[in-house]
């Protein structure tokens, strides 16, 4: 397990992981735009589709300001197939089941819950500049408000 965690400027861990199509996504062949990652528990629970929701919800605007958004979870694509077309998503949903991708970029860890400390994973975004360098990181963020607080820190509204 690695407790590193990712800072502005860093390179941002590269990974081909399988979406809810079975396709593969390659985040170093977005290189000509800015990629938000952005890594979240578990599918169909009430935060995560609250984010999910929210994500899509901004997307048209997020895109035409040049960004691309990947929502990761360990969820299998079965299961994050189910959750775009339960809630409607518009959002690219990848599947990383070893959490080999999270652990990367520091997103899976010890973590507070209801008190206790567990392992899982730890909320997380990040914004992949073009060429690949992390140009903003940010752990343990809130499900409910985060799109919004992240279109202000990123200037867009």
């Amino acid at each position: 397990m690695s407790d590193a965690r990712l800072a502005p400027g860093d390179a941002a861990p590269d990974f081909t992981l399988t979406d809810d199509t079975g396709a593969e996504v390659t985040l170093s062949d977005l290189r000509d735009r800015r990629v938000i990652v952005y890594f979240y528990p578990a599918a169909m629970t009430p935060g995560c589709t609250k984010q999910a929701c929210d994500f899509t919800d901004s997307l048209e605007s997020l895109k035409a300001a040049g960004f691309e958004v990947l929502g990761i979870s360990p969820d299998k694509p079965e299961k994050l197939a189910k959750f775009r077309e339960k809630d409607g998503l518009g959002i690219t949903l990848l599947s990383d089941p070893d959490k080999a991708v999270m652990k990367s970029y520091g997103a899976f860890g010890e973590k507070k819950l209801y008190g206790k400390v567990v392992e899982g994973v730890i909320r997380s975004t990040f914004v992949v500049a073009e060429g690949g360098a992390v140009e903003l990181a940010q752990y343990n963020v809130k499900a409910t408000g985060h799109v919004a607080k992240l279109r202000r820190d990123l200037g867009l509204d």
